[in-house]
Parts: structure tokens; C-alpha cells; sequence
């Protein structure tokens, strides 16, 4: 893998951690959002991550304390197994026990992690440097036997692992030492790192298939797990980050009504109260002692517009659905300004291959009235369906209004939330999708827009698209990665069933005792890893 260079001053990765680094140094803020610009990163995104990084080298850890986490999800089928984990329940406490071989940046760039460096051969063979003197939580040493486990139970189908589908391409995982591993892929995939980052790959200790407790090279020892109930982890006296983690003990439950877990906030009875709705944020703000921790992402809603059926077959119908959003309204009323606009393509600005080049489309009615008029269905009722009491609703109402102003009848059907997914998504030539943040553009593409992808929404096809992201994904150099990513950002832009308005962000509450916090665009909670970073202020 090649290496880039940087003057000694600045980090080489736009990785939060490093970049406190180079401002202990000296650097100036000016110059790390000057480097991290020229490196391809949007400014905004750049100035996010070096105010972030200032914020916190203007605070200094405090040790000890203990809190308690409301999370939105609690079953009995909560789990400890990084392979089943399905819920961002199951991501936040895994994290808290178990290490990757890399971890995500605010970027969403691989960084090493258990592995401490990592190369390739064309894309296609990896090498990945194992970190000697971690120890797992019972004393054991990590080794290579250890991952080459972890990863390999993932391809079991007995396992039963959500990540298989990722996992089968490593047709090789061997180990060629005691802290080396040699993955061969079926194809070259730049972005093994990354997937490497994700929940699923968490590493755990070979041989493991108990799972009543979890046993890991995390910050913390898992103490007690009661699935359906609470976890307890405790600090890591053995951690192999020195320093970390700083709070004793932490605490997770599950509380799925989103006002209960608020008001167990407010109360006094949490510290933190996972992902809030923006309806609720202005309770928080108006609440003395608490606070409203925002991680700018890139999960959507989204007009899909099948180019597959009637009416939404039609270009210029599409074209004038698409004018007809009026992002800034939907940013500010629908999210509360917990929000940014976005430009009908799937990558949002804290990712490393957005393309700040392309053409923001504008609100525009009189362009909406030009292409309704050449579609033919100007007067002629068009149904969209939506999930009733969601933000999809309130995104519909608000293009239904506006389609009012150029005689465009749209009939927003109100479906229920129960077998919405099953049953109505991609169902109907147009409904409302809601897609999650994905680690990598790679990912998302071919997820939703592949053309034989069973999640492509609008049924779009594309041979160049197609082409494009294959090559993209076999791609090192990330000069060329994004100059083809931009194409492929146009060409969905331009030729796609797809309206995207706005970008949404994650909201998390939580006491203004409770510091660290950082903003990294998987998931809320710093992408669900909060727990070796944040620590309470006496």
C-alpha cells in the first residue's frame, strides 16, 4: 500500500486523534483545514474535524465515575457475538468489549487498530500486521490464530453471521506468523480496511462459541450481560491504549419508546439517552444541565421513482418531482436544522469521495410546471406512498404542497409502519425509502444503485455505472478513486429514479457532565465506540 507524505507537523490521516496531535505541535487550524482541503476532503468536512479536534485538546479526561446508557433497542435476542449483532443496541455494547483490526475516522478512512499496519497487493492480497502485547480480558495474548477465527466463522453459514454476505469474498485468511495475517480476496477491493472497521469484524478469541459473556481485547470487561436487560462493563485495567478508558463503569440499557428514554434523561435516571428525533431535540436545549450531541451523516429519505413502472417511468415527471423539493424547507421544518441539503446522490459531505463539484439542483416550480407539462400528468392524481408518523410523512406533505402551486396532484397514501419495508418500499412505482449511513461509498453504491442489486430502489440501470464501480472498488490511488466516484455521483445525479433533499443527522442526548464526545458518521455514539472516550466532569 503506498504511504502518503506529509511535512512532519501535519498528521498523515485526517483522523481526529492526529490532528490534536499536529495542533500540539504547532499547526495552525488554518493550515491542518488547508492540508485536509487539498487532500480532496471538503472544506466544511475539514473545518468540522479540526474544530472537533481543538474542542477536545481544550479538555482534559477526568478519571473514574460511572453512568448509565438508554439505548432505542432491548430484546432478548441482544447478543454479545460481533457476527449476529443487528441492532445499534448490539454496536454500542460490542464495541464497549471488543477491538477491530481497524476502526473508521470522521472521514470514514480505515485507521489501524488491532492491526497496527496493513498493505496489498493490488487490492486483491492483504497483509495485515498484527499488534503484539494486547491481551485479551482473561489474560490470553491476541495472535494471528485469533483473527484468522474471527474472520473465518463469519463464512460458516452455521454461524449464522448478518456479515456473510461481506465475509465470502476472503476465499483465503491464514496465518503467517504469530502476528500476521494474509487475506486473498475473489476480486481486488480497495476497501477491505474498511469493511475490516465495521461492528460484524470485531475480534474475539479463537475457539469461542459461549457467548453468555463476552471476552475481548476492548476497554472494558463485560461484568454482567442479561439480553432483554442490561449490560454492565467495568474498566480495563490491561487496556492496551494507555490511559483509556477513563470511567469505571458503564451500564446499557434499552428503552425503544423515544420519550420514555428522554424523559429517563431529563430525570436524572440515564446519562445518556440514545438517538432522539429532532422533534424532541428543543426539549433537550431548553433543559438546563443537558445537551444535544449532533453527528452530521449521511443517512437519508428518499422520493424513489421506479424506472420500471407508470407513471414514474417518465423522465419528465421525474425531473419535475425533483425540482419540486424544496430542500431548505425540509432541512429546517422536517429536521428541526438537524440537516444538510443534499444533491439526488447518495454521498454526503463528511465522506472522503464527495464531490463538491457537482451542481447543487435548486428548488425551481416554473422548471417542476415545464417538465409536468411535457409528462402529461399535469391534473392527473399521482400516488406516493409514504410510512405514516416518520419524517417520510412530513417530507411528503411538503412536496404535495408544493406540487399544488404548479397543478401537480400528488396523493400521498399513509401506510403503516408495521410491514412498511415488506410490503410497500419498492412495492409501488413511488413511495419513500430511508436509507442508514453506510461506512464507504462502495458499500452504498452497490447496495442501492448497483443495476442487479436487490435494493435498487428505482430499478435503474446504468452499463458505465456499472463499470465504474468495479473498477473504483479495484482502485488504490484515491486521486483516481474519487475522480471515478464523482462520475458515478453525476451520472445518479443526472439519470437516476432517486430524489435525495437532505443528508439527516444522528442526534444523541446527554449530560453536559459527560465529555468526548466526538462525531464520527457510522452511528450515533462516535459510530457506537464512545466508550473508550468520553469521561465525566466532576
Amino acid at each position: 500500500m503506498t504511504t502518503k507524505r506529509y511535512p512532519a507537523i501535519l498528521p498523515e490521516f485526517s483522523d481526529t486523534a492526529l490532528i490534536e496531535t499536529a495542533l500540539r505541535r504547532g499547526a495552525s487550524r488554518r493550515q491542518l483545514i488547508r492540508w485536509l482541503s487539498s487532500a480532496g476532503m471538503a472544506t466544511a468536512m475539514a473545518s468540522t474535524i479540526v474544530a472537533s479536534a481543538s474542542r477536545a485538546l481544550a479538555q482534559t479526561p477526568q478519571r473514574g465515575g460511572r453512568i448509565r446508557v438508554a439505548s432505542q433497542t432491548s430484546s432478548t435476542a441482544d447478543t454479545v457475538d460481533p457476527a449476529k449483532q443487528n441492532n445499534q443496541t448490539d454496536y454500542t455494547r460490542c464495541f464497549t468489549f471488543y477491538n477491530g483490526l481497524t476502526r473508521l475516522d470522521q472521514s470514514l478512512t480505515p485507521q489501524p487498530e488491532l492491526a497496527e499496519s496493513f498493505a496489498n497487493e493490488r487490492a486483491t492480497v492483504w497483509t495485515f500486521k498484527i499488534r503484539q502485547g494486547v491481551k485479551f480480558h482473561d489474560g490470553s495474548p491476541l495472535t494471528a490464530v485469533d483473527v484468522v477465527y474471527s474472520l473465518a466463522r463469519h463464512k460458516d453459514p452455521k454461524t449464522g453471521s448478518a456479515a456473510r454476505a461481506l465475509a465470502l469474498p476472503m476465499e483465503e485468511i491464514t496465518a503467517t506468523g504469530t502476528h500476521e495475517v494474509r487475506i486473498a480476496l475473489a476480486s481486488p477491493n480497495a476497501d477491505l480496511p474498511v469493511v475490516l472497521g465495521t461492528p460484524h469484524f470485531l475480534i474475539i478469541k479463537d475457539g469461542t462459541t459461549d457467548f453468555s459473556k463476552a471476552v475481548g481485547t476492548g476497554p472494558y470487561r463485560c461484568q454482567e450481560f442479561m439480553p432483554g436487560v442490561k449490560s454492565i462493563a467495568v474498566r480495563n485495567p490491561d487496556y492496551w491504549k494507555s490511559g483509556r478508558p477513563y470511567l469505571d463503569e458503564i451500564e446499557l440499557i434499552g428503552i425503544p419508546d423515544e420519550t420514555a428514554r428522554l424523559n429517563a434523561l431529563l430525570s436524572g435516571d440515564v446519562h445518556v439517552a440514545a438517538s432522539i428525533s429532532p422533534r424532541l431535540a428543543r426539549r433537550v436545549q431548553t433543559a438546563s444541565g443537558y445537551a444535544v450531541f449532533e453527528t452530521k451523516a449521511g443517512g437519508y429519505n428518499d422520493v424513489v421513482m421506479r424506472k420500471d413502472a407508470d407513471p414514474s417511468r417518465n423522465p419528465d415527471l421525474v425531473l419535475a418531482l425533483k425540482h419540486l423539493q424544496d430542500r431548505e424547507q425540509m432541512r429546517s421544518a422536517v429536521f428541526q436544522g438537524y440537516a444538510v441539503v443534499a444533491n439526488d446522490q447518495p454521498i454526503d459531505p463528511t465522506n472522503r469521495f464527495f464531490f463538491p463539484g457537482l451542481a447543487q439542483r435548486p428548488f425551481d416550480p416554473e422548471k417542476a410546471r415545464f417538465h409536468l407539462q411535457r409528462s402529461g400528468f399535469a391534473n392527473t392524481p399521482i400516488p406516493i406512498h409514504t410510512m405514516a408518523s416518520s419524517t417520510m410523512l412530513d417530507q411528503a406533505v411538503l412536496l404535495q404542497q408544493a406540487g399544488q402551486g404548479i397543478g401537480m396532484n400528488i396523493d400521498v397514501k399513509r401506510m403503516p409502519a408495521d410491514g412498511y419495508w415488506s410490503n410497500v418500499w419498492m412495492k409501488f412505482p413511488l413511495t419513500f425509502g430511508s436509507i442508514n449511513p453506510r461506512p464507504s461509498a462502495d458499500v452504498l453504491f452497490t447496495l442501492f444503485f448497483k443495476s442487479d442489486s436487490n435494493w435498487n430502489e428505482s430499478a435503474w440501470r446504468s452499463e458505465r455505472f456499472d463499470q465504474l464501480l468495479v473498477t473504483a472498488r479495484a482502485e488504490t490511488d484515491d486521486a483516481r478513486r474519487r475522480q471515478m466516484y464523482g462520475e458515478m455521483q453525476t451520472l445518479v445525479h443526472n439519470e437516476c429514479g432517486i430524489g435525495i433533499p437532505v443528508f439527516f443527522s444522528i442526534l444523541d442526548a446527554h449530560t453536559t457532565k459527560l465529555k468526548g464526545l466526538r462525531a464520527i458518521p457510522t452511528g450515533g455514539l462516535m459510530g457506537y465506540s464512545y466508550s473508550e472516550n468520553v469521561w465525566l466532569e466532576s
